[in-house]
């Protein structure tokens, strides 16, 4: 083990969210021994814009770092490595010199480059790079972002050109700060998360020269890219001398926390949207089907092992939207026994486009609608509608998955937020027709992030001890019979149609 601490007995996760940052102590059979959690603000200027604040983060990350030291009564010699996990595409440019971000972070929801991405995509359409980089042209990546923070802040453009203003998503930032920021912080990246920034290519695991040109962004701007599982360094208070040796993009980190290590293995994690990634081994597969082709990890010096991604973006949002706005519940959790209340939806379908529809469609002009309405539905209609939205669509991507890799699912692990909800679970396995399995461990995400850095320090030999440690919780094997699981995709089907086209392309 390097740096000495071959004693050590724990590995420290910093998991950075939308909504809060977090940092976890594993010990070596995997288990949670400590954890501390802060939210931090978000920030919406304008409609369609969405923001956090870099400096706001970053001190978040040292809170809940020294919290979890404090509950666990350890110091930082007793963690062998930390790794990083991250909101991916959130879009951060500092100055290198002082470590002053020059605007506020730019988050994956935020589509205030639509402008951009529409003018992009005017001659070659959506998927003129997705040969390259595996993705469409969309808001959701950091590209675009870079590009509308250079055109938009005075005097930005200049000094990235002249290598003073840098770039980075959430975990350079974090990696840049924990390793000595402005006094010879490192500027760094995983290929998981650069994968998300519609500027690296697939086949060289590098900045692509033609796409930097494209967008008008400065290569001297851009971290360093490393695998997922590596020693980058060691870090600065409050950590000192730990290796920071692991870094993973939130949805990757999670498949790894799965240790979904075989090609065919997948999971979907539930929380404000929802994200289903299934391992395609060390050749990435290109989507014909609306997916996103992404990195999904790189161990060392191995190849990178690829992974396709459809990304939902309203599942557990769509709760909280009938708790906040519509007052039908008074928390998140009676949502469950409000839709069993039912013996079924009332024909009620709820397809929650509030911002548009991700995987596996990509329409920016749908807008969220509640279709079936009959004098006959009632509240407990629309909750159980809202909770089969988030099955219906995770059944859309799993189709696309299943057409882009010629291959059926076996089964899907499971994690976040929404398993706990008993039933929706078994709903999503009646529609899937396929074995669910909800995780013993529900921190798979900040898991993942252990799992990359304890490997690289050699804390865990390998995958097959890995593969070890995880265990399940509960399964859900499917009850609905096929003539009624095709008519509810059906209905689902026309119900999607409804919700296109509502913004007109003005």
């Amino acid at each position: 083990m390097s740096g000495g601490r071959a004693t050590a007995g724990y590995i420290g996760a910093l998991d950075q969210g939308t909504t809060s940052t977090r940092f976890l102590i594993v010990d070596r059979g995997g288990r949670v021994v400590a954890a501390h959690q802060r939210e931090h603000r978000q920030l919406t200027p304008r409609p369609g814009w969405v923001e956090h604040d870099p400096t706001e983060i970053w001190t978040r990350a040292q809170e809940v770092i020294r919290g979890a030291l404090d509950r666990a009564r350890l110091g930082p010699g007793d963690l062998a490595a930390v790794g990083i996990t991250s909101q991916r595409e959130t879009t951060v440019l500092w100055d290198r010199r002082t470590g002053a971000p020059v605007h506020n972070a730019i988050v994956w929801q935020d589509t205030r480059t639509d402008d951009i991405c529409r003018a992009l995509s005017r001659e070659h359409g959506p998927d003129r790079l997705r040969d390259r980089v595996g993705l469409p042209l969309a808001t959701y990546f950091s590209g675009p972002k870079v590009r509308w923070l250079l055109e938009a802040v005075p005097g930005v453009r200049e000094r990235a050109e002249a290598g003073e203003v840098v770039f980075g998503t959430i975990d350079s930032w974090l990696i840049w700060n924990l390793t000595g920021g402005s006094n010879g912080g490192l500027h760094l990246t995983d290929v998981s998360n650069a994968s998300r920034t519609l500027l690296m290519a697939l086949a060289t695991l590098d900045w692509d020269p033609a796409i930097l040109r494209l967008l008008g962004i400065p290569r001297a701007m851009l971290p360093e890219i490393r695998s997922s599982s590596a020693i980058y360094g060691p870090m600065a208070a409050p950590l000192a001398g730990v290796p920071v040796a692991g870094d993973l993009g939130d949805q990757q980190a999670a498949l790894f926390g799965q240790t979904c290590f075989a090609a065919g293995e997948a999971k979907c994690t539930y929380g404000t949207g929802s994200f289903l990634l299934v391992n395609t081994g060390t050749v990435p597969i290109a989507s014909r089907h609306g997916l996103l082709t992404t990195v999904a990890y790189r161990v060392g010096d191995r190849p990178a092992v690829y992974g396709l991604e459809g990304s939902i973006a309203i599942t557990g949002a769509l709760v909280q939207w009938l708790r906040d706005n519509l007052g039908m519940i008074r928390t998140t959790a009676e949502v469950e026994g409000l839709a069993r209340s039912v013996d079924d939806n009332g024909g009620v379908y709820i397809v929650p486009a509030f911002s548009g529809l991700f995987a596996p469609r990509w329409r920016s002009d749908a807008r969220g609608v509640i279709v079936g309405l009959t004098a006959h539905a009632h509240r407990g209609h629309i909750a159980r509608a809202a909770l089969e939205a988030a099955a219906w669509q995770t059944a859309d991507v799993v189709d696309a998955m299943i057409a882009d890799t010629g291959e059926p699912l076996r089964a899907l692990r499971v994690d976040g937020g929404m398993v706990r909800n008993e039933w929706v679970m078994q709903f999503q396995a009646d529609v899937l027709g396929i074995p669910v399995v909800r995780s013993r461990t529900a921190e798979t995400t900040a898991l993942g992030a252990a799992f990359a850095a304890g490997l690289a320090v050699g804390f865990w030999s390998g995958e097959e001890e890995l593969r070890q440690t995880w265990g399940a919780d509960r399964t859900w094997t499917p009850r609905m019979d096929a003539v009624t699981r095709e008519r509810g995709r059906r209905l689902w089907a026309r119900a999607v149609d409804r919700a296109l086209g509502w913004v007109d392309p003005t």
